[in-house]
């Protein structure tokens, strides 16, 4: 079995109205548009980072670095699908992960069964494998002044 950690953030940008951001997978309206190279989906950018770190192959900005633009805007679920394929060239499979949004804003509990579903349908796995919580700063630090979000992860990989 193998272990992985990840975590990824992203700053909000100046101007506010109705935009949507991706989290998870899943657009969801936000009054801040999240300024990436990609889309900015910080919940699968630090899965992608546990999965790699748990097959001890680097990082996200390794395989998909924002200097090429092939990248520019992907949907962070394609980047997913190709971690998703290095874990079975390795020979191992994904037995469970556990990830962590951190944010003032947006709220997303109503999102997180369509997060899940998503992320498990990127790799192939049962919802049910799948654990998704949210929680602020209690407005301390970038997050909590509202500059960003972020996110955690662990993923634990068994052996095929």
């Amino acid at each position: 079995m193998r272990i992985g950690q990840g975590y990824d953030a992203h700053r909000f940008g100046d101007e506010k109205g109705t935009f949507e951001i991706r989290l998870g997978g899943v657009d969801i309206p936000s009054e801040r548009q999240i300024l990436a190279h990609s889309d900015g989906d910080v919940l699968v950018h630090a899965l992608c980072d546990a999965l790699l770190g748990a097959l001890a192959l680097g990082d996200i900005g390794k395989h998909f670095p924002d200097t090429d633009e092939a990248y520019r805007d992907i949907n962070s679920l394609q980047l997913l699908q190709h971690v998703n394929k290095l874990i079975s060239n390795e020979r191992y499979r994904i037995v469970n992960m556990d990830l962590t949004l951190l944010a003032e804003t947006p709220r997303v509990a109503p999102y997180v069964d369509a997060m899940k579903e998503a992320i498990g349908g990127a790799l192939g796995i049962s919802d049910t494998d799948i654990s998704i919580k949210a929680t602020t700063t209690e407005r301390m630090g970038f997050i909590g002044r509202g500059e960003g979000v972020a996110a955690m992860a662990i993923a634990l990989l068994t052996s095929l």
